[in-house]
């Protein structure tokens, strides 16, 4: 049976963050698929996984990726993977909403390792 998704029709809304989205259209143990809002002058907490591979791309706005250290500016568009065991955040410092789409296999469940 092929399933139509949309924000309106997904699995999950979830709010995380300083008031961000996510809408969950796939989540199994193997892949999660999602979409996510980052509003202006946002960023989520430095972290890693310990199998994951992510893979970000960019629909609306601008994503500025801390991965490993290093700093990557992506633009609409534009998509980045972020292998296992890579220390790494987003943020969105621009006056306009951030809205990507994020795909991590395996799911990132019981994967996500905080760093202090």
């Amino acid at each position: 049976m092929n399933t139509v998704f949309s924000k309106g029709e997904c699995l999950d809304h979830y709010t995380w963050g300083d008031d961000c989205h996510g809408w969950t259209f796939v989540d199994t143990e193997v892949m999660s698929v999602k979409q996510e809002l980052m509003p202006p002058d946002t960023a989520e907490k430095l972290h890693y996984h310990e199998k994951a591979i992510q893979f970000f791309f960019i629909l609306k706005g601008r994503a500025k990726f801390t991965i490993d250290g290093k700093i990557i500016e992506l633009r609409e568009q534009q998509a980045i993977q972020i292998d296992p065991k890579q220390k790494h955040f987003i943020a969105n410092a621009n006056p306009t909403d951030l809205e990507f789409i994020l795909y991590s296999y395996p799911s990132t469940k019981n994967d996500r390792i905080e760093i202090k």
